[in-house]
C-alpha cells in the first residue's frame, strides 16, 4: 500500500544545497538519466521553450544542444539556482540561447501564448498549488503548443527505487527521499487535472516517474 504523501518545503534554497543538488544532477545526466529524449520524442523540437524549476539546468541545456534553433527561458524561485544554472549554460555554450529569470510558477510574468512550449522536470511535487501552476503553463502555451510535465512517483516498485537511490550520490539520498515522499500517483495527478484548463493530458506510469504530456486544443 503506497503511503500518504508528505509535503516537501518549496523549492531548493542555499548556497550549499544548490552546489550539492548541482552535483546530483550532473551525475544523473552523465548516466542518461534525465530524459531529454522524451521531450524531442513528444515534439518539443522547435521554437521557443518554457522551462519551469530548471534547478542547475541541465535537462534543458541538453536540450538546446540537441537541438536546433531553438531558444529557452528559464523560471526559477531560487535565485542560488539560477546563478548555477547561468555557470552551466556557459560552460556548455549555450549561454546565448537561455534566459534564466526569477520568479513565481503561481504567477508567471510571461504574456499569454507566449511559449511553443512548456516543460518541467523534478519540481511538479514542490508546488504549494500545482492547479494555478498548470493553469499558468496552460495560460502562457500558444495554441498547439506541447507541455511536457514529468516527476518522481511516490509509488516506484522497490527494485526501481534501488536503482535509483544508488545512482545518486550519498550526500543528497535524504532529499531524494524527501522529493520520493511528497512526489504524487498517476491517480493523484489525474484527479488534479480534471480540475485545471488543461484537456485530454496523458498521464503515463514510467519506471520510477510520471510524465504528463499533450498539446495545448
Amino acid at each position: 500500500m503506497t503511503k500518504p504523501r508528505v509535503v516537501e518545503p518549496e523549492g531548493v534554497m542555499g548556497e550549499i544545497t544548490a552546489e550539492s543538488y548541482d552535483r546530483m544532477m550532473r551525475s544523473l545526466m552523465k548516466k542518461g538519466y534525465l530524459g531529454t529524449s522524451k521531450l524531442i520524442k513528444a515534439g518539443i523540437t522547435l521554437g521557443t521553450a518554457l522551462e519551469v524549476g530548471p534547478g542547475p539546468g541541465y535537462l534543458g541545456i541538453e536540450w538546446l544542444t540537441k537541438t536546433s534553433n531553438t531558444l529557452l527561458k528559464g523560471l526559477d524561485m531560487s535565485t542560488d539556482m539560477i546563478t548555477v544554472a547561468q555557470r552551466n549554460a556557459k560552460e556548455f555554450n549555450v549561454e546565448d540561447r537561455v534566459d534564466y529569470v526569477l520568479g513565481d510558477a503561481r504567477q508567471m510574468q510571461f504574456s499569454d501564448e507566449a511559449f511553443d512550449a512548456v516543460f518541467s522536470n523534478g519540481s511538479l511535487h514542490e508546488w504549494s498549488a500545482p492547479k494555478t501552476v498548470l493553469n499558468e503553463i496552460y495560460r502562457v502555451l500558444k495554441p498547439g503548443g506541447i507541455y511536457y510535465i514529468s516527476d518522481l512517483r511516490r509509488d516506484i516498485a522497490l527494485p526501481a527505487r534501488f536503482l535509483l537511490q544508488i545512482a545518486i550520490p550519498k550526500e543528497r539520498r535524504k532529499g531524494f527521499l524527501s522529493s520520493l515522499h511528497a512526489s504524487y500517483t498517476t491517480e493523484e495527478i489525474s484527479l488534479i487535472l480534471n480540475e485545471t484548463k488543461i484537456r485530454n493530458a496523458k498521464v503515463k506510469k514510467e519506471l520510477w516517474t510520471i510524465a504528463v504530456t499533450g498539446r495545448k486544443l
